[in-house]
């Protein structure tokens, strides 16, 4: 990280896992609505383990850009063994993908064994994954006191939710409001991270007052007073909340549409009034033997 394609990179990777994921629990949610249980990951019939995947490879080739690829010698450390300061962010971040490397490990292999605490299991190692991001995040190396922290700040508030709704899940897996906000959740982590990648390193988006400054083996945000630091904390409040209703807004539109598609085909009839069920015996000169209410009733077919 710390550079447009080391966020935007993670982001879409984040945006297409969290749109997968939203997809799938709509979709089995809309097929199935009593009998629906929330999954960790969703096998695909040729390729059961593609999504397990790919999460090891793309976190496998995190790790490898982190450690080995983007620093200048081609290695985190000195020449005695030490670790540099301006490596200590790269190590942060390879270790929130070596957890993520781990549960999709281990969720493969406890699918493979298949024991009967596999669901809980794999929750809780999603719920580490999500955790060991927070922890980073928060407690991150690089100064996120201007700019660049109000960014990580508002991350961290989504990477909460995900691990929340990770951990709810565990007890409550026929849920499916818990799985579409964790799907929600990792969707949004994608879109913020990439809306990260381009406001903090594209000059033209820097907010006014600020400028980018080279430092510490990286560019960062640095502005020239109090009140350019205001400012632009403020329009990254602002834009947080223009996301957040652009994400709401495509969620439940992708929603309805699913349900459209997918969902039990539903149709209404209307029962008989209890005045019209009199007026039509009456003509027939029998006696009404009941008495309907007027109800709107649903019957799937």
């Amino acid at each position: 990280m710390g550079s447009l394609v080391g966020h935007v990179l993670p982001g879409l990777f984040f945006l297409a896992l969290g749109f997968w994921h939203l997809f799938n629990h709509i979709k089995l949610h809309s097929l199935h609505p009593k009998s629906f249980t929330s999954l960790a990951w969703f096998p695909i019939s040729k390729l059961r383990y593609l999504e397990l995947f790919l999460i090891m490879v793309a976190s496998s080739i995190s790790i490898s850009m982190e450690l080995f690829i983007a620093p200048e010698r081609h290695t985190p450390f000195d020449p005695d063994g030490t670790i540099p300061s301006t490596h200590l962010h790269n190590f942060e971040h390879s270790f929130i993908s070596m957890t993520f490397l781990t549960y999709a490990t281990f969720a493969m292999l406890l699918d493979r064994v298949n024991p009967k605490a596999k669901y809980g299991l794999t929750h809780f190692l999603g719920a580490i994954a999500f955790a060991q991001e927070l922890l980073l995040f928060h407690l991150h190396s690089t100064d996120h006191k201007g700019v660049e922290g109000q960014y990580h700040l508002l991350l961290q508030s989504i990477i909460v939710v995900s691990l929340v709704s990770t951990l709810i899940g565990i007890g409550l897996p026929n849920s499916f409001m818990v799985c579409f906000i964790r799907s929600l959740s990792i969707f949004y982590q994608g879109l913020w991270l990439i809306v990260m990648g381009y406001m903090l390193w594209t000059p033209e988006f820097v907010s006014e007052g600020c400028f980018l400054h080279f430092e510490e083996g990286h560019q960062v945000v640095r502005c020239s007073s109090d009140e350019a630091i205001h400012r632009a904390k403020s329009l990254v409040n602002i834009l947080f909340c223009l996301i957040s209703i652009a994400v709401t807004s495509f969620s439940m539109v992708l929603y309805l549409v699913l349900v459209k598609l997918y969902g039990e085909k539903v149709g209404y009839s209307t029962l008989t009034t209890e005045e019209e069920y009199d007026d039509v015996e009456s003509q027939k000169g029998n006696k009404p033997v009941c008495r309907a209410q007027k109800l709107y009733a649903v019957i799937g077919d």
